[in-house]
């Protein structure tokens, strides 16, 4: 009895610490930076050629090597207040903004869709592009399927942890949420064992994921 009463101790403490870790984290989806207002802007405080690309037009050459740097010619849009040289140069990518790598916009986050699925899930997102990137296009917001990678902060690590040691009490299958198999669980005490194993395996391989459809957090 007293051995049991320490391990589920030692259980809870452990989750308690991988919980309040996951918490501190930074969210690693990342945020949408906010198009700036140009009219707001302080012409005292900003050269012409600092000002972020959604406040300047630019004269591409669309006949650019694709995927290269290409010098391109800017000036102030109509409105944009800034101080020294209203005509200057900026370098950017010859691609349009939907052919950029991912690390130059930010894309809405779906917060219903089902991750598990055979093909995987996918959702339509918003994607803009962010203040400091320049594109061949001027519509800097486009459209763009993506695959379903919800998260609601369920850790894969703490549901094998419950698996491997209270796995027979339906204690991990509380922590994803399968309330109705985890009650069964709990009265048949994992099955007899049986079920406890094959939970373990289960959840150690992915195929027991929560029960909302999430993902885990690795």
């Amino acid at each position: 009895m007293v051995q049991r009463r320490l391990v589920l101790f030692f259980v809870v403490v452990t989750v308690t610490l991988f919980e309040v870790r996951a918490q501190n984290q930074p969210n690693a989806s990342g945020v949408c930076q906010s198009n700036t207002n140009c009219s707001d802007l302080p012409a005292t405080c900003i050269n012409c050629s600092d000002l972020p690309a959604t406040c300047i037009n630019c004269s591409f050459n669309t006949s650019c090597a694709y995927g290269a740097n290409t010098t391109v010619q800017c000036s102030p849009r109509s409105g944009v207040r800034c101080q020294g040289n209203q005509n200057f140069t900026r370098t950017s990518l010859c691609m349009y903004c939907y052919q950029l790598p991912p690390e130059k916009y930010c894309c809405t986050q779906n917060t219903s869709c089902v991750v598990r699925g055979t093909p995987p899930s996918r959702y339509l997102a918003t994607c803009t592009i962010f203040d400091d990137t320049l594109c061949l296009s001027a519509n800097r917001t486009f459209n763009k399927w993506l695959p379903c990678n919800r998260s609601t902060g369920k850790r894969w690590s703490t549901a094998v942890l419950l698996s491997f040691t209270v796995g027979g009490f339906g204690i991990d299958r509380f922590y994803l949420d399968q309330w109705g198999t985890a009650v069964g669980k709990l009265v048949t005490f994992g099955g007899l064992g049986v079920w406890s194993i094959l939970d373990v395996i289960l959840i150690a391989t992915g195929y027991l994921t929560p029960g909302d459809g999430s993902s885990y957090v690795y």
